[in-house]
């Protein structure tokens, strides 16, 4: 039984680099990422800090999941700077499904070439 209501958790590497050099001054790439979404997200959408997605030569990185009936993906290379309107929009379409997917042409180009895994739901039969 799909449901289309399940919450949706955004998870992002806040200990990510993105390829920097760590000078131990400001904040990380992965922590602006999670600061700049924090306040920005549709209602039924929850997001997550890890310390670590081990995916560090693709950093920033992020893991879209809803629950046992959608697919779970895996993001990378995304730049908070510049990818943060099509990561939001992302985001909402996947959210907005009941399965985890969003038709390719409707993906933002940021989840069309960035993806690095794509995981089947817990609950998909066999």
């Amino acid at each position: 039984m799909t449901r289309a209501k399940d919450p949706v958790t955004v998870t992002i590497c806040t200990t990510c680099k993105a390829g920097q050099i760590d000078t131990g001054e400001g904040l990380r790439p992965g922590q602006r990422l999670f600061d700049a979404l924090s306040d920005t997200l549709p209602d039924g959408v929850r997001l997550r800090g890890a310390e670590c997605l081990s995916a560090c030569s693709r950093g920033c990185s992020l893991i879209l999941s809803g629950g046992a009936d959608r697919w779970t993906y895996v993001y990378g290379d995304l730049d908070p700077d510049t990818h943060l309107p099509d990561i939001r929009d992302g985001i909402v379409a996947y959210a907005a499904t009941a399965d985890g997917i969003v038709p390719w042409r409707e993906r933002p180009q940021v989840f069309r070439k960035q993806s690095i895994a794509r995981i089947p739901p817990q609950e998909q039969p066999l």
